[in-house]
This record gives structure tokens, sequence and C-alpha cells, in this order.
């Protein structure tokens, strides 16, 4: 691995999280997880590559939908604790909803409230 990794301050999971930014709008898309397997894939290859704490292992966004983000900028945050990616979403979804943010809820008078439509359903992108 390059020593460019070795400046990420990863957790005590070996992980560190990475934010998802749309960089035609600066929209937050998605928050999600990488290990340094999955940045240094993503350096590789030009796509984002996450590490999934669910299913324990990795995961290569839009692999299953079709909706990838391109990635076209990372950076690391001053403490060496986050990552941003600027990226090109494909497809214009980076939600498993279906929504194009994974930000979709807004806090009004005490209560989340659903605030961004489905673009499309996903039982669509993901079948039944």
């Amino acid at each position: 691995m390059s020593a460019w990794l070795d400046a990420v301050r990863w957790n005590e999971e070996g992980l560190v999280p990475v934010i998802a930014q749309a960089e035609d709008t600066g929209e937050v898309l998605m928050l999600a997880w990488m290990n340094r397997e999955a940045l240094a894939l993503t350096v590789e290859e030009g796509v984002a590559v996450y590490w999934s704490r669910t299913r324990h292992k990795l995961w290569r966004k839009g692999e299953i939908s079709g909706h990838r983000q391109i990635v076209r900028e990372i950076r690391l945050d001053c403490d060496g604790d986050a990552v941003l990616l600027r990226v090109s979403q494909e497809g214009g979804i980076a939600c498993h909803t279906g929504r194009r943010s994974c930000f979709y809820h807004r806090l009004e008078d005490g209560q989340w409230q659903i605030v961004e439509p489905v673009v499309k359903a996903p039982e669509a992108i993901y079948g039944a």
C-alpha cells in the first residue's frame, strides 16, 4: 500500500467515514465507510468502492443498481479522519431507497419529515 494511506486516521475497526458529494451541485449524496483496501481500489479504479459494515465485504457502489459513483476528486479532512469524494453520480440516484440523496429526512417541528421524492422505485432498481 502507498504511504498516502498512512495519513488516514483509521478508527479501531480500520475504517474511515466517507462523504460522497455531487461534483456538479455540491449536494451531499451519502455517507459510507472505507477500509484501506476500499480506498486504494477507489483510487485505482476511479469509482467508489466502500466497505459494507453489515455484509463485512467490499461493495462497489452501483454494482447491482448501475448507479456508480465516478470519482472526480478525493479529499482528506484536517484531522485525517474523514474522506470526501467528489463524484459524478450515474443515474442520478445515490440512495438504495431510489432517491438522489440518502439525506432525505429533514427535522421540522421536532419530527423527521421526508422531503425528497423517490426518483425510481427500489423494486425497479433491485428487483422484488
